[in-house]
């Protein structure tokens, strides 16, 4: 049974209590049906399978300090991003180093995108529950069945971690894990606004150039304001609605707001602002998306070829090594992003 922790200074008492040991498992529970972050409202402890806690972060007092001095320590979690979000936007602080048990599952073989239930049973043979996926984290008291569930999102964690090492290590991969864990640091240090949001929207090459640049317009907008209130991006402006916006943009005020009234999940406020952003003029760094040239289109199928049988020959699944949108995107002459991480780029270029 993990210890309950519902004070900074009792975490103090439990983390002095044991020796530093060279990882710490960790997990959060959150909620963001309302909100643009995620909120903390859990963080569960691991020091072997044995030693467990869970500290209660919507206490009266803080607790940064202790936090802080917990994740100083090599940290392991498993699909760790909104984690990250969560304890970022809480306490203000992040991991130094990460060993994130999916992304080890990926690179050594075993398997990409599995969850930590299915990672459980394919290493260790043990079969978790998996009720309680709907919580209210934020509720209290909680009830036996959420705390003992919490308690198993972090109890196996070590022992994930033993074996994704040993195996990386074997394989000598763990730079490749170390590259990927430190982005995803990176990604949730940052909180910049997608400069080209409307890039990731399906369909969105066959708009033609003034529309994509409404859309921009329309979606910057929308992020920003939701960064700002700390709201879900679809309250303040949904994609469906930002899309007819920029493909048929209402010729005066009178035919917007006679729009946005035939719709209830339309935006209230700021309908000044959005009629002025359908006419302004454009910031700079407007990417403009465009159909796949069939020119290129043997070159991708053959380049992919190359991917997929590289990655097949390190056990890895095709997307773990190199998406088909990069490989797509890199045939046109665009640059490699940022997700495709130096181990990769390595493995890669040769393959051009």
């Amino acid at each position: 049974m993990a210890d309950w922790i519902q004070s900074a200074a009792s975490l103090q008492q439990w983390l002095q209590g044991r020796p530093a040991p060279a990882w710490v498992g960790l997990d959060t529970e959150f909620v963001r049906e309302r909100t643009y972050f995620p909120k903390l409202a859990l963080v569960q402890l691991a020091v072997d399978a044995t030693q467990l806690a869970i500290y209660d972060p919507l206490v009266g007092d803080d607790g940064r300090a202790q936090m802080q001095a917990l994740i100083a320590r090599p940290v392991i979690m498993h699909s760790a991003g909104e984690d990250l979000q969560s304890l970022k936007h809480r306490y203000e602080l992040l991991p130094t180093q990460l060993f994130d048990t999916q992304i080890a599952a990926a690179l050594c073989g075993v398997g990409s995108g599995l969850g930590y239930q299915r990672l459980v049973s394919t290493l260790l043979d043990v079969e978790l529950e998996k009720t309680q996926t709907r919580s209210d984290w934020t509720r209290r008291p909680l009830s036996a069945d959420q705390l003992h569930y919490a308690a198993e999102d972090v109890r196996h964690l070590p022992a994930l971690h033993a074996l994704l090492h040993e195996r990386l290590e074997r394989q000598q991969r763990l730079h490749w894990l170390e590259q990927d864990c430190a982005r995803l640091l990176a990604l949730a240090a940052s909180e910049a606004v997608d400069a080209n949001p409307q890039a990731s929207l399906r369909g969105v090459e066959k708009l033609d150039e003034p529309a994509q640049r409404r859309l921009r317009r329309l979606l910057r907008w929308r992020d920003r304001r939701a960064l700002e209130a700390d709201r879900p991006k679809g309250w303040i402006l949904d994609n469906s609605l930002a899309w007819l916006l920029a493909v048929q943009p209402p010729a005066s005020r009178s035919q917007l707001e006679d729009l946005l009234d035939e719709r209830p999940k339309a935006p209230r406020r700021g309908r000044a602002e959005l009629f002025e952003l359908l006419r302004a003029e454009d910031e700079p760094g407007f990417e403009l998306v465009r159909p796949p040239d069939p020119r290129l289109r043997e070159s991708a199928r053959v380049l992919n070829e190359r991917v997929g049988a590289r990655a097949a020959e390190l056990g890895l699944d095709e997307g773990v090594l190199c998406p088909r949108r990069h490989v797509e995107a890199r045939v046109r002459g665009d640059d490699w992003p940022d997700a495709v991480t130096p181990w990769r780029r390595q493995l890669l270029d040769p393959l051009l």
